[in-house]
């Protein structure tokens, strides 16, 4: 049994982190083009949000990570939540 868990930690999820969103018209995003800026309705010191599966799992602070871009985990789901948002049940 310990060794199907351990099968089952070690499967990939694709983790999200989402900056902001917002609704666009179908006219606005055709119009796009190179060089365009998206205002989005959410300022930049705000939290982001983590998301696996389509589901909110937590929320950080954006970091730098060397050359890279990190997330610094502020909040997190509690386990159970986090295996529901990758369609188990819990």
């Amino acid at each position: 049994m310990e060794q199907h868990l351990q099968s089952l930690l070690e499967l990939e999820v694709p983790v999200i982190v989402q900056i902001a969103d917002k609704v666009a018209t179908v006219g606005e995003v055709t119009s796009l083009q190179p060089g365009v800026i998206i205002e989005f309705p959410k300022q930049a010191s705000q939290d982001l949000t983590i998301l696996v599966n389509n589901a909110t799992i937590g929320s950080g602070q954006a970091v730098k990570v060397g050359e890279n871009f990190g997330v610094r985990i502020r909040s997190v789901e509690t386990p159970a939540n986090r295996i529901e948002a990758m369609g188990g049940t819990a």
